[in-house]
């Protein structure tokens, strides 16, 4: 007869197996996404705080999550910069702008989004078009010394980054 620990030890592996494997999945599709990235660490830091990618089932729920994450915070930084232009009246041509510019990443990587399944190659085009709306941010902004300018600058490179593993994703996929 087993004893009152072993049937502990039982239920407790087959309550928590379904979530070790989950997460074993999860972190290889990380991993698959961050192959391609040249910041290795922050690619799979990044995606493994992100409860979206973290629980992901699928290489393509991991890279919708990745794509939504990019999303997200292009429209932040829209958002900010928009702000930003109606507070600075000296600088509201080159905030507008860059406002312009997070909302054509945004619709980029919207665009990626949909177009992941059916055309990954298509998908990692329209992520890596949004290099250069990352360098009119920075040539709009860049040599300006205000907060709002540096806080921008600092926005953008976060955004470069998050188009790098965006671009990882869709390799990752297929693309």
């Amino acid at each position: 007869m087993a004893s009152p620990s072993n049937y502990f030890f039982l239920v407790s592996l087959a309550v928590l197996l379904p979530f070790l494997i989950i997460f074993a999945s999860a972190t290889t599709y990380i991993d698959a996404i961050c192959q391609s990235v040249t910041d290795k660490a922050f690619c799979a830091k990044t995606l493994n705080a992100y409860p979206a990618a973290g629980s992901a089932t699928s290489q393509f729920q991991a890279a919708t999550a990745t794509l939504n994450l990019a999303i997200s915070y292009a429209d932040k930084s829209a958002g900010f910069t928009g702000n930003a232009a109606k507070e600075n009246p000296t600088l509201k041509t080159q905030f507008a702008a860059s406002q312009d510019a997070f909302v054509t990443i945004s619709k980029s990587l919207k665009s990626a989004a949909s177009e992941l399944k059916i055309s990954p190659d298509t998908a990692n085009y329209d992520v890596m078009v949004c290099s250069d709306s990352i360098a009119t941010v920075k040539n709009l902004v860049e040599k300006n010394t205000d907060n709002s300018s540096k806080t921008v600058m600092t926005m953008t490179l976060m955004m470069e980054k998050l188009l790098t593993i965006a671009v990882g994703a869709t390799v990752a996929v297929g693309g």
